[in-house]
């Protein structure tokens, strides 16, 4: 059975860091491939490893302040099995352009790969189960497979019009028509931010993809709406605007040159839809799907309830509030926050625990087996969400969510929907990154990562 330990990390400076030396997952081994296991905090093990044993990929991370140790997960072995039939499945659909079609709208009767448009939003998600799976440009059982995506993303880029709010001129998609027609800047801009951090400044691709992530950046904030959603709504209009605010997070993350005011405005407008108060949800942009919008909140406050709960245990141990304080705006003004940023982040710790528990709750999600991509997509994103604000309770979505796709899948290796986006590429795409959640634990909480405000 393999192991995958993963130790999350935080860009923040931290006075009492541990280093800590972690293994992860080799880029393309299979499953039977030796692991190295270095329990988390003990920093003495770190002194006498000068070489890691052969097959066992190390690298050095740092255990920030309220870091739970327990945030290691043994991948089931039924799991692993699955990934492996879908990852074989997906990467016999590459097109010879590089890249991947999820087909159009009109004809969703057409489920051959081959048969249809090649798409930047189809290709991007296939990139980064890619890139989760372990693989780079240049590592990595499929490193061919994922080099040539990448190369159809930033030529998608590269060839866009001046002045254009999305990077592709193709319209009438699946997904465009569920989610929006720019979804494909959005998902080509978490694409780049992963593959940014991934492959570091030394990379040949580094730079071109620093400038090819920067252009996707300034297309979302050109699209933007005076409420912080993103024009060209589709079906589920919410998911776009989730995903776009996702990627601006995960590109602000990685240097890119992000607005700070889009940024908090794109999650203003997130927190805007559901009322913590009362637990209603705005779906009239959500298609009426309560899970969609839930989703979306959650995953766009994750960031910020992490903040304030990291924040506020830092104060509590500092003995700046009692160890049984309740968090409010008067606490958080207590550990420092303006009133203004207290009220902000406040309300953000509030739609998070609320809406996270409704995204989780069986009433929402219901009807596995008879899902369309905006589901595997919103399930990806309750997932994301939990890992990024550092909760323990991802395990168990984790344990659930796969569980259920391990019996769905389909005997081909793939994932398909049966409502609304139905592309087999799309779906097996999301449902690998869903599976593989785990393996990039330490790139989501870097996403969420803050520099605590003295």
């Amino acid at each position: 059975m393999r192991k995958s330990l993963f130790i999350p990390f935080a860009l923040f400076a931290a006075t009492s860091a541990v280093v800590v030396l972690v293994s992860f997952r080799q880029a393309g081994a299979s499953v039977d491939a030796p692991r190295c296991h270095v329990p988390a905090g003990d920093p003495t093990l770190t002194a006498n490893v000068k070489e890691p044993a052969k097959g066992c990929v190390f690298k050095t991370v740092y255990e920030g302040e309220g870091l739970d140790p327990s945030f290691v997960l043994q991948t089931p072995e039924n799991v692993v099995k699955s990934e492996q039939r879908g990852l074989e499945w997906l990467i016999k659909a590459q097109a010879n352009d590089g890249g991947f079609g999820c087909g159009s709208h009109a004809r969703q009767d057409i489920v051959d790969p081959h048969a249809v448009s090649t798409d930047p939003a189809t290709t991007a998600m296939v990139g980064m189960a890619l890139l989760r799976m372990g693989n780079s440009p240049d590592k990595g059982q499929q490193a061919q497979q994922l080099k040539r995506a990448t190369e159809y993303l930033l030529a998608q880029v590269e060839n866009a019009p001046k002045g254009a709010v999305n990077v592709t001129q193709l319209t009438g998609t699946q997904i465009q028509s569920k989610l929006g027609a720019n979804i494909d800047v959005a998902l080509t801009a978490q694409f780049l931010s992963n593959l940014i951090a991934k492959i570091g400044e030394d990379h040949a691709l580094f730079l071109r993809s620093k400038r090819a992530l920067n252009t996707c950046v300034s297309m979302i904030q050109r699209s933007q709406n005076a409420d912080g959603s993103v024009q060209g709504d589709g079906w589920a209009g919410v998911l776009q605007s989730s995903f776009a605010a996702s990627a601006l997070e995960s590109a602000k993350s990685v240097g890119a040159e992000v607005n700070d005011e889009s940024l908090d405005l794109a999650r203003d407008y997130q927190k805007a839809n559901f009322d913590a108060n009362t637990g209603s949800m705005a779906t009239d942009r959500a298609a009426g799907v309560t899970l969609y919008a839930v989703s979306s909140s959650t995953r766009n406050s994750a960031a910020q309830a992490r903040e304030v709960n990291e924040r506020v245990e830092r104060a509590k141990k500092e003995g700046k509030v009692a160890k049984d304080a309740e968090v409010d705006s008067k606490t958080l003004e207590e550990v420092g926050y303006t009133p203004a940023e207290a009220e902000k982040m406040n309300t953000a710790w509030n739609v998070y625990n609320a809406a996270k528990t409704q995204a989780q709750a069986d009433n929402v999600v219901s009807g596995f087996g008879n899902n369309g991509g905006e589901e595997f997509l919103s399930f990806l994103q309750t997932g994301e969400s939990l890992v990024i604000a550092k909760d323990n309770s991802w395990k168990n979505w984790y344990g659930q969510t796969t569980g259920r796709l391990v019996e769905i899948q389909n005997q081909d290796g793939s994932w398909n929907g049966h409502h609304c986006i139905t592309s087999p590429v799309f779906c097996t795409a999301t449902s690998l990154l869903i599976l593989s959640v785990n393996n990039d634990i330490e790139h989501l909480l870097a996403q969420g990562a803050v520099k605590y405000r003295n």
